[in-house]
């Protein structure tokens, strides 16, 4: 393996602790009242990846199936998700976003959005923005390499 620039090392942990606070700041945004992480966490990859078992969404969260049931539950009594039984096995049940589930996770990332651009324009110069912009297709670059 190749021994890489001091510099570099330090960058690439510098951004990693900065996304990391970054991620960590925007997800203190509620997205209901008080909907939990995990909860919120569900709604996003069933917005992402559409319906799914609980067994797969269990998975995907790296939960027991048994905490994955709880947080559906709750899900469902917030009017949030539905469970319509699987079209190829009648045994198993299929979890989607409702109307009201997708107006939630609009309606959270529209005030994520807000949040940073509030941020952005009340802190930052025209110029640090501008710098700002400039580096987000590096970063998105940087993304999908990883």
């Amino acid at each position: 393996m190749e021994t890489l620039p001091l510099e570099v090392t330090r960058a690439a942990g510098d951004l990693r602790a900065l996304v990391g606070r970054l991620s960590r700041r925007l997800r203190q945004t509620s997205m209901v009242g008080e909907m939990t992480l995990p909860q919120a966490s569900v709604l996003s990859v069933l917005e992402r990846e559409g319906p799914a078992t609980p067994g797969v969404l269990a998975t995907k969260e790296r939960i027991s199936p048994q905490s994955m049931g709880a947080i559906l539950i709750s899900l469902e009594a917030l009017g949030l998700v539905s469970r319509t039984p699987d079209p190829t096995d009648g045994r198993r049940l299929v979890i989607s976003l409702t109307e009201t589930g997708l107006q939630v996770i609009h309606g959270a990332r529209r005030q994520k959005e807000e949040r940073l651009a509030q941020a952005l324009a009340n802190n930052f110069t025209n110029e640090e923005q501008q710098v700002l912009m400039a580096a987000l297709p590096l970063l998105e670059r940087l993304a999908r390499l990883l």
